[in-house]
């Protein structure tokens, strides 16, 4: 009869995972958009003091931003994996 009851409660569990991933992702994509926003920041600063260096400062703004953003994406790809499981 335990058998039973087990079987039961085992098909009426509530998958939670893809609660969970999304909480999950939310709260990791903060971090890359705080990070793209101080990118950018630093780079209008860099430019207001010393307009000579524009060209330098977007190239590296570019760099770190496609660095920063990779977090996010990598971020997105858990998250499907993690609600698909």
């Amino acid at each position: 009869m335990s058998n039973i009851v087990l079987a039961q409660a085992a098909e009426s569990a509530v998958n939670l995972n893809p609660g969970l991933a999304a909480i999950g992702y939310g709260l990791g994509a903060i971090g890359p958009g705080i990070g793209i926003g101080l990118i950018w920041a630093a780079v209008i600063n860099g430019t207001a003091r010393q307009p000579e260096a524009q060209g330098k400062l977007m190239g590296i703004a570019w760099t770190t931003f496609v660095l920063t953003e990779v977090l996010a994406l990598i971020g997105l790809v858990v998250y499907f994996i993690a609600s698909a499981a």
